[in-house]
């Protein structure tokens, strides 16, 4: 169960007891309520009507006493312990912290010196066993001990009572703080707008690099493909250039490599071999068919020859 739980139940345990009680009978509800181990809060246990009906009568002392946890200290008590009642160890205890209470909503940094004297404590040893083991163990401060600079940094306090006249004040600076927050719309818009910007910048910068990321890359795609498509035309010559060699080279053997270099004409005299090999069988296919015309022609004239003084004329085709 949290604190807070717990205040609200014994706060309404409290109220309830204390209702339908009259006078000196409400005294012993006053010293348990001030007393109790896990309650710190009391304004609603003060605003009971049976309580308000102490006022001048002999018991008022005892109001006095509840109102003192309510809003004051351990120092309000030494300073008006002539017209109040001795307080029990319990009540002791508990006003003492409801005093670091007090001190911690304003500063967030408690000097041990300070502490001491407010808590009537003699020495830092007992000053820092009291806010651990009464203070912390009890969840009503968190913070730190700081011996160096001999403090206690409050990390967080319980809310006190709210005092006679601290509402007013507190709505004052709510209204206050209002005034300024209208301000505030435009500190806004102008910090959203460089927000903005900055944000858009640094988009750019990221698209930027990585189109330069993505044009490295295409570049290296199309280089390796031209080395490539280099090494696979080279291949392919070095391929041709070997299959002519082997079909004309001497003795029916391959050429060396080397070798094939160093003889670059080899395709032009392969070309030339052709052509000779073709002129000279033309040529004979032509005195071939001279020879048979010859023969045809003078077989011809033979059969018709009528003077013996004819002449023939015979074109020879060589």
């Amino acid at each position: 169960m949290d604190i807070e739980q717990k205040q609200a139940e014994l706060i309404h345990h409290f109220v309830k007891q204390a209702s339908p009680l009259k006078g000196s009978l409400l005294v012993p509800v006053i010293i348990e309520a001030t007393s109790h181990p896990s309650l710190f809060s009391f304004s609603e246990i003060l605003a009971v009507p049976s309580f308000a009906e102490l006022e001048g009568t002999e018991n008022s002392r005892h109001l006095d006493v509840l109102r003192l946890f309510a809003h004051g200290t351990w120092t309000d008590y030494k300073n008006n312990a002539g017209h109040l009642p001795e307080l029990i160890s319990d009540q002791v205890l508990k006003l003492k912290q409801l005093t670091v209470l007090t001190f911690a909503e304003t500063n967030k940094v408690l000097p041990y010196d300070q502490l001491m004297q407010e808590l009537d404590v003699t020495n830092v040893r007992e000053l820092e066993d009291f806010l651990i083991n009464e203070c912390m163990y009890a969840g009503i401060v968190r913070g730190k001990l700081d011996q160096l600079r001999r403090c206690f940094e409050v990390q967080f306090a319980a809310g006190r009572d709210l005092r006679p006249g601290q509402l007013g004040n507190m709505l004052n600076i709510i209204k206050l703080s209002l005034g300024k927050l209208y301000l505030v719309p435009f500190a806004i818009v102008r910090l959203a707008t460089s927000e903005n910007l900055l944000v858009s910048i640094q988009e750019k910068i990221k698209w930027a690099d990585t189109m330069s990321e993505l044009n490295k890359k295409h570049r290296k795609d199309v280089e390796d493909r031209v080395e490539e498509v280099k090494k696979s035309l080279s291949l392919k010559a070095d391929i041709d250039f070997r299959g002519h060699e082997e079909i004309y080279s001497e003795s029916g053997g391959v050429m060396d490599y080397e070798e094939d270099r160093s003889r670059p004409k080899r395709y032009c005299d392969a070309a030339s071999f052709f052509l000779k090999i073709k002129c000279t069988v033309d040529v004979r296919l032509c005195e071939a068919a001279s020879n048979i015309l010859k023969q045809q022609m003078i077989s011809a004239l033979g059969d018709n020859d009528t003077s013996s003084d004819s002449e023939v004329f015979i074109v020879s085709l060589d």
